[in-house]
């Protein structure tokens, strides 16, 4: 399970361009909590602690305890805003959930066991369509990764969400469909030297 985050933050008076640029000039992220049938709330963050948190590589399935004038506020992170040429961090949202709500987030896709797929052991190629996949989970209970088992695919194969073992309580947020995650391709050589086998028997039928 994700670990829980922690950031600090204050209460935001001024909004608007102006006063955005001027934090930012300071080194502090605009934000702002909403959902929860609440006000929202407008806050500034670290830039810093903002990156940390974003370094994980886990922050938008992880709950993040968002402690502004003293008081905790459960949420989940929905948007960061990026600057196009700096990268810098120019806006984030959060959204306030409830110890046990159900929530939508996108989990990270982890391959293993590529030693025993016979299609990889061939040298056939790992196409990956979805590197994550949104899962509706309870909010204490939002995974890491969802686990792909490779054993026994062969070239040609595609793995479909159904083939997957999903975590405890976990189920997909399309149900609608049966969708792939995942192909199991023939390198190029082997597509080209099936062809030129394919070719030959014309070859030889025509002389």
């Amino acid at each position: 399970m994700s670990d829980q985050l922690t950031l600090s933050a204050e209460a935001r008076d001024r909004a608007g361009k102006g006063a955005s640029r001027a934090l930012r000039r300071e080194g502090r992220v605009p934000a702002v909590i909403y959902g929860m049938n609440e006000e929202p709330l407008s806050i500034h963050v670290e830039e810093k602690l903002l990156g940390k948190l974003l370094g994980t590589g886990h922050f938008f399935n992880s709950v993040v305890m968002v402690e502004v004038n003293g008081k905790a506020v459960r949420t989940l992170p929905k948007d960061v805003a990026f600057h196009p040429v700096t990268d810098r961090p120019l806006h984030a949202d959060f959204l306030r959930v409830s110890e046990h709500a159900s929530v939508t987030v996108a989990v990270p896709v982890r391959f293993e066991n590529e030693d025993a797929s016979p299609g990889l052991k061939k040298g056939g190629v790992l196409n990956i369509v979805r590197h994550d996949v949104e899962l509706v989970v309870d909010a204490s209970e939002i995974p890491d990764d969802v686990v792909v088992d490779l054993s026994g695919f062969e070239v040609g194969d595609s793995i479909h969400i159904s083939a997957v073992k999903l975590p405890k309580g976990a189920k997909p947020a399309i149900e609608d469909r049966d969708f792939t995650i995942a192909t199991i391709v023939a390198p190029s050589a082997l597509k080209s030297a099936g062809a030129e086998a394919e070719e030959a028997p014309a070859e030889a039928e025509g002389e």
